[in-house]
């Protein structure tokens, strides 16, 4: 029940529902109460806040300065395991095996294989329990279209529990036990996961993939125009945001920041 609950209030936090429910409160104010210049500026303000975090150099900014907490692996250090992380997924065996895997997911397994390629040897350790009435969890899905990318079956660890970061860790430490591993999550989200996997007393290597802010040079009018692309890095770093926050309260012991 809390983590649905968790579920909902955070995704009624993230912009674009949060922004709609002023618009409503706006719209409410204009046409059912005296209160018509309080809607008004509830109305401004919520589309001011949409434009602006819509635009290329505001959601990128935002977003920049926690994706760039770790570089893309290039070390020289060998592992026995790499760890990738459960993402969004759905399974209908009639499309191509990737298109089963939604937004971050296909990312984060393609930087997967292409570590393990470089690791002989090394077992993939895939996470993610199921979504509400899918037969197949994050973990089976992942490997399945790993299996169809060509990682053998016996090099691969499914771990179909843990429903969140906090969980994935809990259950990888099971596994790899003290030795060293490449973790590989949304350049986003690898901050927070490493302070998890931390705290379980893992000995985690940062591996960043599906990394979004764009750095490299843009037309101006992909800068000018409000996308819907460019909302959706604003609400994966106000997504991380609130997940840092989340964390600091239910994990007191940590400080973000301070891995």
């Amino acid at each position: 029940m809390l983590f649905v609950l968790k579920k909902v209030i955070g995704s009624l936090l993230l912009p674009l529902p949060l922004l709609l429910l002023m618009m409503a409160g706006g719209l409410l104010f204009l046409w059912f109460s005296r209160w018509q210049k309080t809607g008004k500026i509830i109305l401004s303000c919520a589309w001011l806040i949409l434009m602006l975090i819509s635009l290329q150099p505001v959601a990128d900014g935002l977003l920049k300065p926690i994706e760039n907490r770790y570089t893309t692996w290039q070390g020289s250090q060998k592992v026995d395991y790499v760890v990738v992380l459960g993402g969004g997924y759905t399974w209908n065996p009639q499309w191509a095996p990737s298109s089963n895997m939604l937004n971050n997911s296909l990312p984060r397994l393609a930087e997967g294989i292409r570590l393990w390629r470089e690791n002989p040897g090394a077992k993939m350790v895939f996470t993610g329990a199921a979504t509400q009435n899918n037969p197949l969890s994050s973990a089976e899905v992942t490997s399945r279209v790993a299996q169809s990318l060509g990682v053998p079956a016996d090099d691969i660890i499914t771990l179909s529990q843990p429903r969140d970061t906090r969980q994935e860790a809990h259950y990888v430490a099971q596994v790899v036990g003290n030795r060293p591993f490449l973790l590989v999550t949304s350049a986003s989200h690898l901050p927070r996961a490493m302070i998890f996997f931390q705290q379980q007393g893992l000995h985690p290597l940062p591996a960043p993939a599906n990394q979004l802010a764009i750095t490299s040079p843009l037309n101006l009018w992909e800068k000018a125009i409000p996308s819907s692309l460019w909302l959706s890095h604003s609400d994966r770093a106000i997504y991380e945001a609130l997940g840092r926050w989340w964390q600091a309260i239910t994990l007191p012991s940590v400080e973000p920041g301070k891995q």
